[in-house]
């Protein structure tokens, strides 16, 4: 989608700050931080959210959550913990029309969330 940001900033059209790329992921610091460890999983090909998802896109998924486990890793907060977070839709606090997954640390985390 050639007005995404997302698809920009995995595609390097725009230059992230980036944490881990694969072919299909690029990991990035988020903007706008709402934690010491704040990263987007953003997968390359435009996908708007998970009602778009299907079984075809197994690997994508996979891919994420790879991203996401290398990411942890990287960042040393693999042991101490995490949250993993995507949203979906308008109420479901999804702020950018690409589907993406946040890597939230390096603080306590609250629950609920909001």
């Amino acid at each position: 989608m050639a007005d995404c940001i997302f698809c920009k900033l995995a595609n390097h059209e725009i230059e992230p700050d980036v944490v881990y790329e694969n072919d299909l992921v690029c990991a990035f610091r988020d903007a706008a931080p709402v934690a010491p460890v704040h990263v987007l999983c953003v997968p390359k090909a435009h996908v708007s959210g998970v009602n778009d998802l299907d079984v075809a896109d197994t690997a994508l998924l996979s891919a994420l959550f790879e991203a996401a486990q290398t990411v942890v890793q990287k960042l040393g907060i693999a042991e101490e913990g995490y949250r993993l977070v995507i949203n979906s839709g308008e109420r479901g606090g999804q702020s950018v029309g690409h589907l993406h997954l946040h890597v939230l640390g390096g603080r306590d985390m609250q629950w609920p969330p909001g």
